[in-house]
């Protein structure tokens, strides 16, 4: 170095430096997955899919119209379920434990046989179980299972727990007639749910939880008549 001579100092401007760390950064995002995004995707891609099979009425949707509602790409939403069938199940699932949680919920409130029996018909008609989009993907559902293992085995998963929580209640009122009560109620549940996506139905979780209830109280009263 030249004795007396300093070199200049190069400074760089501050709003220079954060415009390229900001660049850096979102090239990098890029590259990189977003670390925790994966659980909110594939939540978001499995309600897109209720809302899609509600709004056409049938399984007939593409991966495409569920990723668009969802606001991704279908690349990602490949990455996440590998094929439209396990989207599908996926859905299921969710309204299944969705489900579930809403009995668990009401049964905890219950006293009486007579109310936890009530209290798994109210939790069957919640205005979160019986929307539109909800009780068109329930049916639906009822179509996949017919030819996918997968659907069919969720599905017996469901029906298996329905009848297993209204025996253990109807069994302490009659024992005589608990599993004719219980095959009645299941599918009088089911049967709602079924006209109500037909369009043959009310529109309101009220009035089928009304005629479940008349019918509830119509065969305890007639298992108590002799014969």
């Amino acid at each position: 170095m030249v004795p007396g001579f300093e070199p200049p100092v190069f400074l760089i401007d501050e709003s220079i430096k954060h415009d390229y760390a900001s660049q850096a950064s979102t090239q990098m995002e890029g590259l990189m997955p977003r670390i925790g995004m994966e659980p909110i995707r594939r939540s978001a891609l499995v309600e897109a899919t209720i809302h899609e099979i509600g709004a056409r009425g049938s399984l007939d949707v593409t991966v495409a119209q569920i990723a668009r509602r969802a606001g991704m790409s279908s690349a990602l939403a490949h990455h996440y379920f590998g094929s439209k069938e396990q989207i599908f199940v996926a859905a299921m699932r969710h309204i299944l434990t969705l489900y579930g949680s809403e009995v668990r919920g009401a049964l905890i409130m219950a006293k009486t046989p007579r109310e936890r029996v009530e209290a798994i018909i109210r939790a069957s008609f919640t205005p979160a179980q019986f929307r539109p989009e909800m009780v068109s993907a329930w049916l639906n559902f009822y179509v996949q299972a017919q030819r996918s293992t997968e659907a069919r085995r969720l599905l017996h998963i469901y029906q298996r727990r329905l009848r297993s929580n209204l025996y253990h209640a109807f069994r302490q009122i009659t024992q005589a007639e608990a599993h004719t009560l219980t095959r009645g109620l299941a599918a009088m549940i089911d049967g709602l749910y079924i006209r109500q996506a037909l369009g043959e139905g009310e529109t309101a979780p009220g009035p089928a939880i009304d005629v479940l209830l008349r019918y509830l109280d119509t065969s305890l009263q007639q298992s108590k008549e002799p014969t």
